[in-house]
């Protein structure tokens, strides 16, 4: 199927399920390297209970904390939708 059929399927709002391949899908820069960080015991400690609170884990906690930092550091955090830069969510 070419682009103007697939836009044209859309449009009308057929499925378009069996024309995409999902096995070959992937997601860009969301790819997880592990690193090794070292906390103060009063840090993990103060982790640990807000994350009891909220029920989550530690590392949960964690990642969320450091993508909204740095999403707030971002020169133009407003057009991230279509950067295709993944939110701090999505991200976690």
């Amino acid at each position: 199927m070419n682009s103007s059929e697939f836009d044209r399927r859309f449009d009308v709002g057929e499925s378009l399920m069996e024309a995409l391949d999902l096995d070959g899908a992937r997601r860009t820069r969301l790819q997880q390297k592990r690193v090794n960080v070292d906390f103060p015991l009063w840090m993990v400690e103060r982790l640990d209970h807000e994350a009891t609170r909220l029920g989550v884990t530690r590392q949960s906690i964690i990642k969320v904390w450091l993508a909204e930092r740095l999403e707030q550091g971002r020169p133009d955090a407003s057009t991230q939708a279509g950067s295709g830069q993944p939110s701090a969510l999505e991200s976690c």
